[in-house]
Order: structure tokens, then sequence, then C-alpha cells
């Protein structure tokens, strides 16, 4: 079984069935910031220990708070997955950066237990 991933989330207030499509894929979410704080635009903002992938919601943030987030996550060296808060957009944003392999179906079809048609 693949390790899990601790991921922040950055954006939107609601996370509707993200939560539910990136436990599939091994990946928990260690923290949920909406990311309307002012104090989210700050340059030495630094992310919570442990997390290993940041997730930027594009389509609820503004520049600044995207950019302070980006910088931090540079800083640590974590990875950033950035797209629009739907299922479908996380979907092709987690194929797009390699995180497929860890989801349930994708390792059945490699192990040749599933067939995709």
């Amino acid at each position: 079984m693949s390790e899990i991933v601790n991921a922040v989330v950055v954006g939107a207030d609601r996370l509707g069935n993200i939560p539910d499509l990136l436990k599939g894929h091994n990946i928990a979410i260690r923290q949920h910031i909406s990311g309307r704080d002012p104090s989210h635009q700050k340059k030495t903002l630094q992310l919570p220990s442990g997390t290993q992938l940041l997730i930027l919601l594009t389509d609820f943030l503004g520049h600044n708070v995207m950019k302070t987030f980006r910088a931090a996550a540079q800083r640590s060296g974590i990875r950033v997955l950035a797209c629009r808060r739907s299922v479908c957009s996380m979907k092709q944003a987690l194929n797009q950066c390699g995180y497929c392999e860890a989801c349930p179906v994708e390792r059945q079809r490699l192990s040749g237990q599933v067939r995709l048609v």
C-alpha cells in the first residue's frame, strides 16, 4: 500500500467532495486554509511541519495569497498542485502530477487485475 501524503489545501470555504477524492489517492488533508485572512499575504508564511503537498484552489484565491503560499512551499521543498475547486479539475491535476498511481483503481490496473476499456 502507498504511503499517505499529508497535504495543506488553500482556498474556498467548503471543499465539497474533494476530501473523498484525495482520500482515494492516499492524500490526507492536514489543514484547510480559506486564504481570506489578510495575514495569508505575508512573505514569511510557514506551512505546517510534515506537509508534503500544497494544493491551491485557484478560483478562490487572490494572486498575492497564491504567491505567498507558493513561496513558502518552495522554501520548504514542498510540491505544489494548483487547480480549480472541482472534482474533475482535481482529478486532472492529480493525474498530471503523477498522483494517480496511488489510487486503488490505477494500482489494480497496473497489476493486471483490472482492465479499463
